[in-house]
């Protein structure tokens, strides 16, 4: 008697892109969670920021968790939205992916600050030498040049990811995408606004999304340049 057994290749691709579609929109949604729950403002300084902290430890905590689920599916999404911008403008998308991939593989030293600030409220450690751990590690030139990078790299990328999606994925997401993080850096640093901050990496959200619907379906358009 002969068995035969269905190759399990096509089962674990359609696995995997429908994975995709839930994956790759979280990194975003898991940061707008994280600035609209955030107790203290982008532009606050060290003092300020541990005394907020340690004012909302819950929320803090939050902060915290939605920094690592963003930590862990960030990569993959960017990724998703990296290839598809990558097949429908090869040169464009190819900046775009790895100009974002810069950026976001930067985001684990901007936890730094919180995780100290929490770490340090949880230990019942002064205020002021938290503050001043803060401080230190803010300034320290690694911290320094990781920041500049996510920055530097998050925004443009992003922009440039949603110009290199242009008639890829629908008009309105493609703006979302352009609009979303240049809104970010206005409401976080500019004028700090939580709720709209949160909209921003919904926006982003909404881009990443149906970018990973175009790759599920494989619908990967070549539109050159």
């Amino acid at each position: 008697m002969t068995t035969t057994l269905a190759a399990p290749g096509a089962g674990t691709t359609r696995l995997v892109r429908r994975a995709a579609l839930i994956v790759t929109p979280l990194g975003p949604l898991a940061i707008a969670g994280l600035r609209w729950l955030l107790p203290y403002d982008t532009t606050d300084d060290p003092g300020t920021l541990v005394a907020r902290v340690a004012a909302s430890p819950g929320a803090q905590s939050a902060v915290l968790w939605l920094s690592l689920l963003a930590l862990l599916t960030l990569p993959l999404g960017v990724l998703v939205v990296g290839a598809v911008a990558l097949r429908a403008r090869p040169v464009l998308g190819a900046v775009a992916a790895v100009t974002a991939w810069v950026g976001f593989a930067n985001l684990a030293f901007l936890v730094t600050p919180d995780l100290i600030a929490r770490a340090g409220a949880a230990a019942g450690l002064p205020e002021g030498s938290t503050a001043a751990l803060v401080a230190a590690a803010v300034a320290d030139p690694v911290s320094t040049v990781a920041t500049t990078l996510f920055v530097l790299g998050h925004v443009l990328g992003t922009v440039l990811l949603g110009i290199a999606l242009w008639r890829v994925i629908p008009p309105w997401a493609a703006v979302a995408l352009i609009v979303s993080q240049p809104l970010h850096v206005v409401v976080a640093v500019v004028v700090p606004n939580h709720a709209v901050d949160g909209l921003a990496w919904v926006l982003t959200a909404v881009g990443f999304a149906a970018a990973a619907a175009v790759w599920a379906d494989r619908r990967l358009p070549q539109h050159g340049g």
